[in-house]
């Protein structure tokens, strides 16, 4: 497999603009090839907080496009018109200060709202402002999609057919972290990478960089080591390459200071929100249906259950709980913090209190191998098979279906949910996640914890393991 990256790098020096490592591996592996001498990768998505350097990145792609590539047309589009046309005064510059590019240039076009650069040979750089209708009648040969933490189904609808017609178009997103509803389109591409990591399959079309830390969660304990600490140096160096280059520690630093922490969070260390695609979420049981089942006031009556499940990861464990409540089972997320090493304590103190009837843990899921501690420590675990398993989870979801479930309505409950999604176990179906940033352990616990209400249990609590 070869790249083009090699010749945009150097072009870009030719043009004055030398480029990071960071920036070079970017244009490398954005722009590597396949046998036939097509792009390796239709998407490129660069997510890197801002002042970093993103805006070189582009314009050796775009100059590559316009003086070697042969790209007829390449369209930089960006959410807001001042950004596109500063993108045009910054290429223009880099053009004009090389003699031999700039004598290729037939017209450096300053009509406002048609900002673009022109050659003899007829290939032309375009930059736009989005909008719904901004992109049609254009046939792209490369878009780049600047600002794409701004980018939703309106300009995407408008701009991904005009490279329909293309034999060997790429498009380029480049941005900064997710902002939440507005950022549709990223938030996409960053599920598509994530899923590509979890399930080890490379996602062919599409070439994925970011640069962000991996901040605490709000059940993170003060000793917390599995997570970044916002403040510390190397937060900032984790989630800026452009650090020596362009940006320092002390600078960072003011602005850590200044800035409010979920501002420096966002644009300093790459913490994004990103919506998620209401077509992906909340698959197996509808949003409407769970959240009416909600009741902030119930509680779990004699006899209870409680069952165990972490990431497979192992960065996250919950402990359900399911009781009777009327008619209805009580089901509800007792505890979920990182790591494992608190469980076998916290479940100790449960028995203590609660006197279940069941403690169940899946022995062929991550919690399994929390058995042996947990049975050192005096409990007796209940260890469904693989059926009953199965049958946990076809159980919950006929109980959410016939309402005879109640819930609490609790945060890490429905953001499993949400993420959730079946994996067949012979002819039926078990729990599984759809992406690995989502944490479906809170999930698992309760629809064990329901079902160990319903195991048979010999005297002194212990399970009856059929």
């Amino acid at each position: 497999m070869s790249s083009a990256g090699q010749e945009a790098i150097d072009l870009a020096a030719r043009a004055g603009l030398i480029l990071d490592p960071w920036q070079q591996f970017i244009l490398d592996q954005g722009m590597s090839e396949d046998a036939e001498g097509d792009w390796s990768a239709f998407e490129c998505c660069v997510n890197v907080p801002r002042q970093n350097g993103k805006g070189g990145v582009i314009e050796a792609r775009e100059l590559w496009g316009l003086f070697i590539g042969g790209e007829q047309l390449i369209l930089h589009s960006a959410h807001e018109f001042k950004t596109a046309k500063n993108a045009f005064k910054r290429i223009q510059a880099l053009i004009r200060r090389c003699p031999d590019l700039h004598k290729r240039v037939k017209q450096y076009r300053q009509t406002v709202g048609e900002e673009g650069i022109v050659l003899h040979s007829g290939q032309e750089l375009r930059f736009i402002a989005r909008s719904k209708g901004s992109g049609r009648g254009f046939t792209g040969d490369c878009n780049i999609m600047d600002e794409d933490m701004i980018l939703g189904d309106d300009a995407m609808d408008a701009l991904m057919p005009t490279m329909a017609a293309i034999d060997n178009p790429q498009i380029w997103y480049l941005g900064s972290a997710g902002i939440g509803a507005p950022s549709v389109q990223l938030g996409r591409l960053r599920r598509r990478a994530l899923a590509a990591i979890e399930h080890a399959r490379p996602d062919p079309s599409l070439a994925y960089f970011e640069w962000s830390i991996d901040e605490h969660k709000d059940e993170c304990t003060p000793a917390c080591a599995e997570h970044d600490d916002m403040a510390a140096p190397e937060s900032a160096l984790k989630a800026n390459p452009g650090i020596g280059y362009r940006l320092s520690l002390e600078k960072i630093e003011n602005e850590r200071l200044t800035m409010s922490p979920a501002g420096y969070a966002r644009e300093r260390l790459g913490v994004g929100a990103y919506p998620s695609d209401v077509a992906d979420a909340w698959q197996v049981i509808g949003e409407d249906a769970w959240r009416a089942l909600g009741d902030g006031t119930s509680q779990p009556g004699d006899p209870v259950a409680f069952a165990i499940d972490t990431t497979p990861e192992r960065t996250h464990t919950a402990i359900g709980v399911a009781g009777s409540n009327g008619d209805a089972v009580h089901i509800e997320v007792v505890d979920h913090r990182p790591g494992t090493g608190w469980v076998v304590e916290r479940m100790v103190e449960l028995r203590e209190r609660w006197k279940p009837r069941a403690i169940v843990v899946d022995a062929g899921g991550p919690a399994g191998s929390l058995i042996p501690d947990l049975e050192r420590a005096g409990l007796q675990i209940a260890q469904p098979k693989t059926r009953e398993v199965a049958q946990a989870c076809g159980q919950f979801y006929d109980a959410v279906s016939d309402q005879s479930l109640v819930h609490l309505d609790q945060a890490p409950l429905a953001t499993a949910l949400a993420g959730a999604d079946k994996r067949p176990l012979g002819d039926a179906w078990a729990w599984a996640r759809r992406g690995v940033s989502t944490d479906i352990s809170p999930l698992v616990a309760v629809t064990l914890a329901r079902w160990g209400l319903g195991v048979e249990v010999e005297d002194e609590g212990a399970p009856n393991l059929w």
